[in-house]
């Protein structure tokens, strides 16, 4: 026997709800961050990837950085800045370097990236423009509800708020003194 499985999208005239809020989300962020990465192929940017471009940006910006401080100003966690900070490593876009404090590492740009700026700056400037007309055509521009989503889950995660959806299914003390912890939001 052929088990039918549901599709939620088909079920709803506007879609699947808050149910595959996070399938949506990284859906939606491959759509966006793909064609990004295919405008670097088009311009010959081959191993550039578009979670580099903030951190060049604010290279440029600020000079020599700290790990931690690139993970402020871009907006990321120090572990997701450090991954990035790696790969970019990897294909000579970036050197570490010891701080003054040797437990701190000192991001700089190579050559290899300063050579970029330019072609990067006409292509944030185009994906800036590009994004300002997509959320034009949005009923609410993603940016501000995005802001007012990472505001909400900094207030109540998303872990806190599941064992209170589901009393007895996870320990909302364990949950909330998780939530409190650097780093331990979901």
């Amino acid at each position: 026997m052929t088990r039918k499985h549901s599709n939620p999208a088909a079920d709803s005239p506007t879609g699947p709800g808050p149910e595959l809020l996070g399938t949506r989300l990284r859906l939606l962020l491959e759509l966006l961050d793909g064609d990004v990465a295919a405008v670097y192929r088009d311009l010959g940017l081959t191993g550039f990837r578009p979670r580099f471009a903030p951190v060049v940006r604010a290279l440029v910006a600020d000079g020599p950085s700290s790990i931690r401080e690139l993970a402020a100003v871009t907006g990321v966690t120090h572990s997701a800045a450090s991954q990035t900070v790696a790969q970019m490593a990897k294909e000579g876009l970036v050197a570490l370097g010891g701080g003054q404090d040797q437990r701190r590492r000192i991001v700089r740009l190579t050559m290899k990236a300063e050579a970029l700026v330019p072609t990067l700056d006409a292509e944030w400037a185009a994906t800036t423009a590009a994004s300002t007309e997509f959320e034009a055509e949005l009923s609410f521009p993603l940016s501000r509800l995005l802001d007012e989503a990472f505001a909400a889950l900094r207030q109540r995660p998303m872990r806190q708020r599941i064992a209170e959806a589901a009393p007895g299914l996870v320990d909302p003390d364990r949950a909330a003194s998780a939530a409190r912890r650097p780093g331990g939001r979901t």
